[in-house]
């Protein structure tokens, strides 16, 4: 029976031949990878995937879609995780010694960024990630300082990864097809990021960031003086978009 695609789950599902081969191109699977797929929805990615892996997991949300996945793949090849990405663990996944995790997946559009943040959680054990993601997300996630699409997201993220949009991906290749244009992302782990408490950080950018239009000295009024910000390297009359991460790192490093 044809699954119907649940708005509430953001469903939309990958079903271009060609875009599916460029994904896994991009991702490279080999046998020995721990990789772990959030949301494979009819598992037309999961099916190339374990064409080169001998095991796989993934993380569904949707009980007739973890029923499908109970049906079609036997226990030994697909461990299934029934439930939340947003409240998985992924450090419950194990990995051999000396191996880090692979984060795959076409992620809901509806909850990309608290799930984003989610997994940064456990950068330090990721290897890579390759999600599928609304472009204009991505776009913010790649921008650079002084750019329009340079934000809250774009710092954090960051911080933490380094980042490249491989592709565009149009809407014709899903059903139902979204009403935005999609993109892949690469994002690898920076394995020394630049010391941070990242509630900190959290708090500084967001701060920064809520009133995007004033200048940063008006925009952390009450959390920054203005000598504090030229002492993190901070120009006290740039808009929060032109402050690059390691500025806005240094700042959230301030004694408080």
């Amino acid at each position: 029976m044809k699954h119907v695609a649940r708005k509430r789950f953001g469903q939309n599902f990958l079903q271009d031949d060609r875009v599916l081969g460029d994904i896994i191109d991009s991702i490279a699977p080999a046998a020995g990878d721990t990789m772990v797929e959030i949301g494979p929805g009819l598992a037309a990615m999961t099916d190339l995937l374990l064409k080169s892996l001998p095991h796989m997991h993934v993380v569904e949300l949707d009980r007739d879609l973890v029923a499908r996945l109970e049906r079609r793949y036997p226990r030994e090849k697909l461990t299934i995780h029934a439930g939340d990405a947003l409240k998985f663990d992924f450090g419950y996944i194990p990995v051999p010694e000396g191996k880090k995790l692979r984060v795959v997946g076409n992620l809901p559009y509806n909850i990309s960024s608290p799930l984003l943040f989610h997994l940064a959680e456990f950068a330090p054990i990721v290897q890579d990630q390759h999600f599928m993601l609304q472009k204009e997300v991505v776009e913010r996630m790649v921008a650079e300082p002084g750019t329009k699409a340079y934000s809250r997201l774009s710092v954090m993220l960051q911080w933490r990864y380094r980042m490249a949009l491989l592709f565009i991906v149009p809407p014709d290749a899903f059903d139902p097809p979204p009403k935005v244009d999609s993109a892949i992302v690469r994002m690898i782990p920076i394995e020394k990021p630049l010391p941070c408490d990242p509630a900190r950080l959290e708090a500084v950018v967001q701060k920064a960031f809520s009133q995007r239009r004033k200048v940063i000295r008006n925009c952390v009024a009450g959390m920054f003086t203005e000598e504090q910000l030229i002492a993190a390297g901070i120009n006290p009359q740039d808009r929060p978009e032109a402050v690059p991460v390691e500025s806005y790192v240094a700042l959230a490093n301030l004694p408080v």
